[in-house]
């Protein structure tokens, strides 16, 4: 019996993390035409469509059918499962992978009370955690003890998606565009927050820097990088400015492109670090 950690399709992960989870994917529609996340539709050829479009496109929870029927598939291969989800506050998710558990004892679900990056190394914590003989109760435990160590940040590039879905209005929006503001954001107990702004991309990624510096980060646990859109220009540049928080801690950052949930929201250009913070830390 092995303990399997299952994620839905919101959660990024390093490259060499996900073939050893099980994701359960959302639904990505633009218009009347709909994708399985990740499944119909890759993550560049999401941004392309979202840089094209001029209306956001909408995100549906999986289905708890879907979470059954891996569920089910466990329990007839005599395995448990941990299930970490995107915070309930901004999806039901967590909801629809409750209601398929309710009839599997040998699962758990857990609301990541975070999203991408900041889901993405829990899981990554998560798989580090199975070979070290928890039962399923106890890691669970642990998992949600490990939760509220967990700081996502990141600094947008526009405003444009924040108006577009109505987080700001649309004259807070243009005066923001004209003066170059980089809104630098945070997740709260599965809450978006907006915690700083800085005026063009140079000042936004020291404002980035000192953030992360301020929280402190463990470099023993996890450690995610992210962007959004269809390059990592901006990713590229952030890590030239932050060399004094990585050099000698880590010997390579893991990378990866931000998920469509986050990214629709977010917008291109977005770039984002999660990480455990340093005990005693905020």
């Amino acid at each position: 019996m092995s303990i399997r950690i299952i994620t839905d399709s919101t959660a990024d992960v390093a490259d060499s993390c996900k073939e050893k989870l099980i994701r359960i994917p959302l639904t990505v529609a633009f218009g009347e035409e709909e994708f399985i996340d990740e499944v119909t539709i890759d993550r560049q050829t999401f941004y392309e469509r979202l840089e094209g479009s001029n209306v956001l496109p909408k995100t549906s929870q999986p289905s708890p059918d879907r979470f059954e029927k891996v569920f089910k598939e466990l329990k007839e291969s005599g395995d448990e499962g941990i299930v970490l989800t995107v915070a309930s506050k901004l999806s039901g998710t967590y909801q629809s992978a409750c209601i398929a558990a309710e009839e599997y004892p040998n699962i758990r679900v857990i609301d990541s009370k975070n999203a991408a990056l900041g889901t993405g190394i829990l899981a990554q914590y998560a798989l580090s955690c199975t070979e070290a003989g928890y039962s399923l109760d106890q890691l669970t435990a642990h998992l949600k003890e490990k939760r509220s160590g967990i700081c996502l940040l990141a600094r947008l590039d526009t405003l444009k998606y924040l108006e577009m879905g109505g987080r700001i209005s649309k004259t807070a929006a243009i005066a923001g565009g004209l003066l170059d503001i980089k809104p630098v954001i945070t997740i709260t107990e599965g809450e978006v927050i907006v915690i700083g702004k800085a005026r063009g991309s140079k000042k936004a990624n020291n404002l980035l820097v000192e953030m992360v510096n301020k929280k402190g980060v463990d470099f023993s646990m996890p450690i995610l990088l992210g962007y959004t859109g269809t390059s990592d220009r901006l990713l590229t540049e952030y890590i030239d400015a932050s060399q004094s928080i990585w050099e000698g801690n880590v010997t390579e950052l893991d990378k990866t492109c931000v998920c469509s949930v986050i990214g629709t929201h977010a917008g291109p250009g977005a770039v984002a670090v999660a990480f455990f913070v340093t005990e005693g830390k905020e």
